[in-house]
C-alpha cells in the first residue's frame, strides 16, 4: 500500500545557461525553477547533448524563425524525476527519463493515426518556449526565461509537460541514452522508418554528424548493400566506417557537382538518399543523386525559412521526396525501446560521443562542434 505523499515541491534555485540574446554567448547563471503544475514533471537533467538545432538557434537566427529570448537551449537531456504536478500518472519521483520535444498524447487524432508522429498536444505553445498555461516555469533575475521548445536541458532541473517525457530502463547509463533525446533517434529512424531502406539497396548519406551517423548506422541495420557517406571533412572517413558506411566520398575531391558523380558511381542513381546537414544545396544534390526509377530521398537536416528549388523532372519521373521528424518515432513509446536496443548492442551510442564538458564549458560544446572537432559534446551536470 502506498503511503500518502505529503512532499510539496518548492522552487529550485540551480545553475543554467542561459541565452540572453541571439548571437552573444551563453551565460551560466543562478536561476529558479518553479515546482511542477497540473500535468507537469520536474526533472533533474544528468546529461545533455549538444545539438546542431541548439547553436543555430542562437547563432544562425537568419535561417530560422525566430524564438522568444531570453532563452535557455538544450533537448537532447536524460535525467531523473525529482517532483511530479497534480493528476500525473506515466513517471514517478525517482524514475529515469529521457524529456521529449516532440510529445505523444496517445489521443489526439495525430497520434491515433500509423502515418504520423506529429502530437498537436501543446505543441504552439512549446514552440514559443513556454508551457501549457503560456507561462515558463524557469526564471532568472526577476524575469521569465524562455524554455527552448518546451524542454531547456542546458539547466540542472527542468519543467517539463507530461506528455513530454518518457521513462526509460531503470539500469540506462544517462550519460549515453540523453543522445536519444534527438539527434541519434532522429537519423537512425530516418533510416529505418520513414525512408524504409531495403535490404541490398544502395544508399548516400549526406552530412556526417550525429544525425548523418546514425542514418548511416539505420542503413546498415536495414540491410543496405552499399551506403556511401559524403562530407567535406575528411577527418569523417574512418568514423563513418565505424558505423557501417562502405564508401566515402569528399565533395572537395572531385571536380563535378557530388551528385553527377554518385549517379556516376552507382549506375544512374543511389535507391535511397539523406541529407543530413539542413542546407537547400545539398538537399537539391540528395534528390539529384537518387536513381529517378524509383529512388527516395529523405530530408533530415533541419532549416526552416531557405527555399529549395527543384527542376520538375528531379520528380516527374518517379523519384520520392520525403520529411521526416524525429526519425518518425512516436516519442513516448518508441525511446524506451531505442534505450533497450542500445543496451542490447543493437545500436551504437558511445561511438557518438567525442567530448564531455560541463556546463560551465557549454560555450566550448558549440566551439567544437563549428569548427569540426566533435560529433558529439555531452555536458554532465
Amino acid at each position: 500500500i502506498k503511503k500518502p505523499n505529503n512532499f510539496i515541491p518548492k522552487v529550485i534555485k540551480c545553475k543554467a545557461a542561459v541565452a540572453w540574446e541571439p548571437g552573444k554567448a551563453l551565460s551560466i547563471e543562478e536561476v529558479e525553477v518553479a515546482p511542477p503544475k497540473a500535468h507537469e514533471v520536474r526533472i533533474k537533467i544528468v546529461a545533455s547533448g549538444v545539438c546542431h538545432s541548439d547553436w543555430a538557434y542562437l547563432y544562425d537566427v537568419a535561417k530560422m524563425k525566430p524564438r522568444p529570448f531570453p532563452l535557455i537551449l538544450g533537448h537532447e537531456g536524460a535525467g531523473i524525476v525529482e517532483s511530479v504536478g497534480p493528476g500525473v500518472t506515466k513517471v514517478s519521483k525517482g524514475d529515469k527519463v529521457i524529456p521529449l520535444f516532440l510529445p505523444q498524447c496517445g489521443q489526439c487524432e495525430r497520434c491515433l493515426s500509423p502515418k504520423t508522429n506529429l502530437c498537436t498536444k501543446n505543441w504552439d505553445k512549446t514552440q514559443q518556449g513556454v508551457l501549457a498555461d503560456g507561462t515558463s516555469r524557469i526564471t532568472c533575475k526577476n524575469q521569465q526565461i524562455y524554455q527552448f521548445i518546451g524542454i531547456s536541458t542546458f539547466s540542472e532541473y527542468t519543467v517539463v509537460p507530461e506528455d513530454n517525457v518518457t521513462k526509460i530502463h531503470p539500469d540506462a547509463p544517462l550519460d549515453k541514452v540523453c543522445l536519444l533525446g534527438c539527434g541519434v533517434s532522429t537519423g537512425y529512424g530516418a533510416a529505418v522508418n520513414t525512408g524504409k531502406v531495403e535490404s541490398g539497396s544502395t544508399c548516400a548519406v549526406f552530412g556526417l554528424g550525429a544525425v548523418g551517423l546514425a542514418a548511416v548506422m539505420g542503413c546498415k541495420a536495414a540491410g543496405a548493400s552499399r551506403i556511401i557517406a559524403v562530407d567535406i571533412n575528411p577527418d569523417k572517413s574512418e568514423i563513418a566506417k565505424t558505423f557501417g558506411a562502405t564508401e566515402f566520398l569528399n565533395p572537395k575531391d572531385h571536380s563535378k557537382p557530388i551528385q553527377e558523380v554518385l549517379r556516376k558511381l552507382t549506375n544512374g542513381g543511389v535507391d535511397f538518399s539523406l541529407e543530413c546537414v539542413g542546407n537547400v544545396g545539398v538537399m537539391r544534390a540528395a534528390v539529384e543523386a537518387c536513381s529517378p526509377a524509383g529512388g527516395i530521398c529523405v530530408i533530415v537536416g533541419w532549416i526552416e525559412v531557405e527555399e529549395l528549388s527543384l527542376a520538375p523532372l528531379d520528380i516527374l519521373l518517379g523519384r520520392t521526396l520525403k520529411g521526416t521528424y524525429f526519425g518518425g518515432w512516436k516519442s513516448v513509446d518508441a525511446v524506451p525501446r531505442l534505450v533497450q536496443d542500445y543496451m542490447s548492442g543493437k545500436l551504437l551510442l558511445d561511438e557518438f560521443v567525442t567530448h564531455r564538458l560541463t556546463l560551465d564549458q557549454v560555450n566550448q560544446a558549440f566551439d567544437h562542434m563549428i569548427n569540426g572537432r566533435s560529433i558529439r559534446t555531452v555536458i554532465e551536470m
